[in-house]
């Protein structure tokens, strides 16, 4: 199991043990520190990991190479082997009647050696080059699906952040329209409490006219 494995593992286990949100079945309350201290530790070993894949990658030109050689030197050694053919070919027929025959089937003998030397070569390159692309998919497959669960665990972290704002906020907007209401009812007190304090002057004034 890689690094970034073991720390997406970790997140989702630290997910699983969080305590759903009140009156809900499917958000959860996220501990802003402990999610953010896991998501730092898979950045910190993200791009160590992509090196690796990429070092991964970067080996299909030694595997390619390495079948070239491999492929050389049969072709070399199939040359050399059929040149000691013709070579035993042509000295016996100098010793020998038929040596039309003998070269024939001494030609024919090389030529059959080279076939199949290139053949067995061409299946090395072959072979070598289906490798080298399987290795590379693998890489790029294991490197997309790590990012994919990334992206998850990103998206469902804002997710949870966005409710969170939103219920604090319409608790504010509460707060808010309770304020104002208790404002509205000081403000009605304060109007009744001078209309009943001009009455008594009022009185007073129509008492000293009698």
């Amino acid at each position: 199991m890689s690094k970034i494995e073991q720390v997406i593992n970790e997140i989702e286990d630290y997910v699983e043990s969080c305590k759903p949100q009140a009156f809900s079945n499917t958000k959860i309350v996220v501990n802003k520190e402990e999610i953010e201290e896991l998501l730092a530790e898979l950045r910190a070993r993200l791009p160590e990991e992509i090196k690796q894949y990429q070092k991964i990658i970067s080996n299909q030109d030694n595997i390619l190479n390495q079948a070239k050689d491999e492929a050389e030197r049969t072709v070399n050694e199939a040359k050399s082997k059929a040149d000691d053919v013709i070579a035993k070919a042509t000295d016996q027929a100098n010793q020998m009647v038929s040596e039309h025959e003998i070269m024939r089937k001494a030609y024919d003998q090389a030529n059959q050696l080279l076939a199949d030397a290139q053949g067995q070569a061409q299946q090395i390159v072959d072979n070598a080059v289906k490798d080298a692309n399987n290795v590379r998919q693998s890489s790029i497959k294991y490197a997309d699906d790590m990012l994919a669960s990334l992206q998850t665990i990103i998206g469902n972290t804002m997710d949870n952040a966005r409710d969170r704002f939103d219920a604090f906020s319409n608790s504010l907007e509460s707060s808010m329209q309770i304020v104002n209401s208790n404002r509205n009812e000081l403000a009605g007190s304060i109007v009744t409490d001078q209309t009943a304090g001009a009455e008594p002057a009022a009185d007073g004034a129509n008492g000293q006219a009698q």
